[in-house]
């Protein structure tokens, strides 16, 4: 074959090459590498051998040699140069850096968010998926040619939702409708009746155009990669809408810091869903919306190098290793911002924690918390040892901080992925553990198993306990699941206390007009539960 025409069908050959695989063409990629190798072993086969007969002979140029030679520093780039640049025995200091420096809280309850019971997250993506599913469901015209992408947690406002974005079914579905799909999907975290089909903004329709269901120009990756990025290394593609509802994908931008590895984010692009306009920002200049700059995947890595070579590479009797406990979760501090949480514990050693970690998610910036605890794990399965008779399975717990307590929240869900139950696990001790039908009563439960417990957990509770001489306005009885729980108003305080006939047997015979002495939690519930009820108009009392 005559070198033009073997240029030509190198020439398109690579251009597929580079349109479907969308290589970083940068230092520390082999995407590119590999393809340009493969290139050139395609000219060498083209132009390189000749017929002679009914023999294959050999025709190499000064150009094949050069192409040899090009292909063997390709081939050194790919497998060599990587080891001796990259590999942890050689840069364990590196890769344990990456992080950065890492701070050491003093009680992660201060870090922790206290919240009322009504805004705890108790939809998981799971159940996020099923409720969004049921949704897609009912309009069959619409579920016929969309299905539901992954979805991802954020705050719309003060709220917290789970959304996800509306994909084409298929290569049909998006020949057909190439304008792009009808929407998103948005399901409250906090609760599971509150789901919603957005399919339109500021009285237009919205339509997702750019998407990782489509097709061609259409595909998110390609339109970033043509866009201007095909050397930049990008990740994470993370489905957020604003705070007006306008969707976008929040894409991190990110660069190698240890040879081929030590993958570290710089910045984000953000690809409008709807109109593909980019914009790109440094960490520090992100709109205040975006969350997710630092990718779990990147954070995961980098906690895990941390613990890792802690003593170097050679460490093979695993002195102070440190490893996480589980995937990390998506937590809200005190202070508005979100964290990467996770327990860490010695290596070996899955059910106790040795300390607690928050990475700040737009800036990755981490602090330790150097205190004992139940791994997310032994929390779990804490809380289905509970209801064992049932055969609930527990979600991934959350951390919340509730009356200065630091506590895992999770649901209890049946074999069907729906929410039947609720519990809450003391992070300081997985034994104290509280069960129920609703959060109220799961709350109730909760602190009654932790008063009993003699506040052994942290001491410093009973700092936060009130004691009130008070009058009682009205009081009324309630039976739930077998137990009768007293509402009763006081004078001086606008709050409702409730208590159980458990708690105190003066409860039932109390009447408005009775003088008591009640202590409880100061908290942030409208409904406070009481710890101690004491009724002074019963008996000898002062």
């Amino acid at each position: 074959m005559n070198k033009f025409a073997a240029a030509l069908i190198i020439a398109i050959i690579g251009l597929l090459f580079f349109y479907l695989g969308l290589p970083v063409i940068s230092y520390g990629f082999t995407g590119f590498a590999l393809i340009l190798i493969a290139l050139i072993i395609f000219y060498i086969i083209l132009t390189g051998f000749a017929a002679s007969g009914k023999k294959l002979v050999t025709n190499f140029t000064g150009l094949h040699k050069a192409l040899f030679a090009i292909g063997g520093l390709l081939i050194f780039y790919i497998t060599l140069l990587p080891l001796i640049v990259s590999a942890p025995m050689f840069h364990a200091r590196a890769y344990r850096e990456m992080i950065g420096k890492v701070h050491t809280g003093k009680e992660i309850a201060n870090h922790i968010a206290p919240i009322s019971i009504n805004k705890a997250r108790v939809v998981d993506e799971e159940l996020a998926h099923l409720l969004g599913e049921k949704i897609l469901g009912s309009d069959p015209a619409l579920g016929s040619k969309s299905e539901l992408g992954e979805f991802f947690i954020q705050k719309v406002g003060n709220d917290l939702y789970w959304v996800a974005p509306l994909l084409h079914s298929g290569f049909f579905k998006w020949l057909n409708n190439s304008e792009g799909t009808e929407g998103y999907v948005m399901v409250s975290a906090t609760n599971e009746r509150d789901v919603k089909l957005v399919q339109q903004l500021n009285g237009k329709d919205l339509k997702i155009k750019y998407q990782p269901g489509a097709f061609f120009g259409s595909y998110t990756k390609r339109k970033l990669y043509f866009g201007g990025y095909a050397t930049t290394p990008l990740d994470d593609y993370s489905f957020e809408i604003d705070d007006t509802g306008k969707p976008y994908w929040v894409v991190t931008k990110y660069s190698k810091k240890v040879g081929f590895g030590g993958n570290d984010a710089t910045g984000v692009v953000l690809l409008d869903a709807q109109t593909g306009d980019i914009k790109e920002y440094s960490i520090a200049d992100a709109p205040k919306w975006v969350e997710r700059i630092q990718p779990i995947s990147f954070v995961i890595d980098q906690l895990s190098d941390w613990g890792e070579y802690v003593h170097g590479y050679w460490n093979f009797s695993n002195e102070n290793k440190l490893m996480i406990t589980e995937d990390l979760t998506l937590v809200y501090g005190d202070d508005g911002r979100s964290y990467w949480y996770t327990g860490v514990s010695s290596v070996g050693k899955e059910e106790s924690a040795v300390g607690f970690v928050l990475v700040d998610t737009r800036t990755k910036e981490a602090t330790m918390y150097n205190q004992s605890g139940a791994t997310e794990y032994a929390a779990q399965r804490s809380a289905e040892g509970k209801v064992q008779e049932k055969g609930y399975r527990a979600s991934l717990p959350v951390p919340y901080n509730i009356n200065g307590i630091p506590t895992y929240v999770m649901t209890l869900k049946d074999g069907g992925g729906l929410v039947k139950m609720y519990a809450m696990v003391a992070i300081g001790d997985y034994t104290i553990v509280g069960v129920g039908n609703t959060m109220r009563e799961t709350l109730m439960s909760y602190k009654n198993v932790f008063n009993m417990a003699g506040n052994r957990i942290n001491p410093d509770a009973a700092d936060n306990r009130k004691t009130l001489n008070t009058v009682v306005q009205r009081i009324h009885s309630d039976i739930k699941n077998g137990n009768s729980f007293y509402y009763f108003t006081v004078d001086s305080s606008p709050k409702i206390f409730i208590g159980s006939s458990q708690l105190s047997n003066e409860l039932p015979v109390t009447a408005a007009g009775d003088s008591i002495r009640i202590s409880f939690d100061t908290d942030n519930e409208e409904v406070i539960d009481v710890s101690t009820f004491d009724n002074l108009a019963i008996g000898n009392k002062k």
